[in-house]
């Protein structure tokens, strides 16, 4: 529990690859079943299609080839995560949603240098919870591409036709 004073967030946990990390509860939106998605020619390997939510066209990012774990299809417990990333919307694939939790900032723990491409792994901190580690996550960092950000998709149904 924290003490008087200290940071609290309250987190989303997730498991990718039979690993826990952890998204801040403020950019997640909803947690859904997978639905029909739509691929697109030359996307980023780790955008894996699109589909409609809501009358938006919504990236779908899959955790499982952004941190090199393996593709299985076949899991239960597979979830999309729509989360806010600035104003637009991204859709996390996960091999399952744990739960919620709060963790105070003061016992947040610097992860270590893995080597190239730390940034590209977008986690921001280490926790210890109910006895395993937490990878605290960064929206913006892990739904980068080789290219830079996911650039926003122009096609929504509140967009105006040319």
């Amino acid at each position: 529990m924290a003490e008087r004073g200290q940071s609290v967030n309250t987190w989303v946990g997730l498991e990718v690859g039979g690993i826990s990390y952890a998204l801040n509860i403020l950019s997640v939106r909803e947690i859904i079943r997978p639905l029909p998605m739509q691929s697109l020619p030359h996307a980023a390997d780790t955008v894996i299609g699109v589909f409609d939510h809501r009358g938006d066209v919504v990236p779908i990012v899959d955790l499982r080839v952004r941190f090199s774990t393996s593709q299985r299809t076949d899991m239960p417990h597979t979830r999309w995560v729509i989360a806010s990333r600035g104003a637009r919307l991204v859709a996390l694939v996960v091999d399952r949603v744990t739960e919620v939790f709060t963790l105070s900032e003061a016992d947040a723990r610097q992860v270590p240098d893995l080597g190239p491409g730390g940034e590209r792994r977008g986690i921001t901190a280490a926790y210890s919870y109910s006895g395993q580690l937490v990878f605290a996550l960064d929206i913006e960092r892990i739904t980068q591409t080789d290219e830079g950000p996911l650039p926003p998709l122009a096609l929504s149904a509140s967009s105006e036709a040319p």
